[in-house]
């Protein structure tokens, strides 16, 4: 089992689609990559930041996941990230109604001593200076995933540069992949951002399941087809802390477990949608997710007789 340090929000969303609305509830990708991380008996550490207004029960109830909280910071005269959204029918788009920065307009990421020599790293989304503070406080992991959006591309794309060059692995979403490539095929995009310095791309696709790029190597990852989905926020976070949760667990980082690792992350993502934020990965049991896995397995598996 490798060391795994996850950095990101921790946070406060009030969401709104189709299904429902909610008040300020727990969310922050921090969160959601330790939650799904924690299906792995992950030995992860999240390096982040909230304000005096945050439930103590929820870090509590993070450090019974399993997850170190010395490097989360509780400003106690601050105020905790907050953002909320509501999403369309379709459920793939958004608008945001509100974002407030708070305390994370001047956090400053501490990673833990224990944990500066772990193997994996999680660099959430968050500012690429942020994110670039991490990478220099740690001692030569092995794996360092990156998640981005297109926010920093609009606004901070020469400091994202400078950290996608330090990187092994950058996960984005389709749309953000032809952002920063300039290329509208992703075998393309893949390819233009291999040169710009990671060694493995992962291109989120949604409901439409994740690809991952190596080299001349691609593998494709389905979503799991659901009847109903309640509420997408996370999903891409649950992906990534299920993807280097397996992966701090086997301490394998061939491309041929990568393929695995993005079939657990989809599988988690699936579980993470059915109800609003984070309450279905907080209450998610392993026969669950095993269960789960299984049909993943018969999504796509089939014989084929080829002449």
């Amino acid at each position: 089992m490798s060391k795994l340090v996850i950095v990101g929000t921790v946070a406060f969303d009030a969401i709104e689609t189709p299904f429902g609305k909610t008040d300020k509830i727990l969310g922050g990708a921090a969160t959601y990559i330790g939650l799904a991380a924690s299906q792995f008996n992950a030995d992860g550490a999240i390096v982040s930041v909230v304000g005096g207004d945050f439930p103590q029960e929820d870090i509590t109830m993070l450090q019974n996941k399993g997850m170190n909280v010395e490097g989360l910071e509780i400003v106690k005269e601050g105020k905790t990230f907050f953002w909320s959204g509501k999403y369309h029918n379709d459920m793939n788009t958004r608008d945001t109604l509100a974002t407030e920065l708070n305390v994370l307009e001047t956090f400053s990421p501490v990673v833990p001593d224990a944990y500066k020599d772990a193997e994996v790293v999680m660099l959430g989304n968050l500012h690429p200076m942020v994110q670039m503070g991490v990478i220099d406080q740690m001692n030569d992991p092995k794996l360092v995933v990156l998640d981005t959006m297109n926010f920093w591309m609009d606004i901070a794309l020469d400091d994202l540069k400078k950290v996608i060059a330090k990187v092994d692995v950058i996960t984005i979403n389709d749309e953000e992949a032809r952002q920063l490539s300039g290329e509208y095929s992703l075998v393309n995009a893949a390819k233009k951002i291999f040169t710009m310095g990671p060694k493995y791309v992962v291109i989120k696709k949604g409901e439409h399941g994740a690809l991952i790029f190596h080299k001349d190597q691609m593998f494709f990852a389905p979503a799991l087809p659901l009847a109903e989905v309640f509420d997408p926020t996370g999903a891409g976070d649950t992906f990534a802390g299920g993807f280097t949760g397996y992966l701090a667990k086997t301490g394998d980082y061939s491309f041929e477990n990568m393929k695995r690792a993005i079939i657990h992350g989809s599988c988690l993502a699936s579980f993470c949608v059915e109800k609003f934020g984070t309450e279905r990965m907080q209450d998610l049991k392993r026969e669950e997710v095993n269960k789960r896995l299984h049909q993943f397995k018969s999504l796509t598996q089939f014989d084929i007789q080829l002449t």
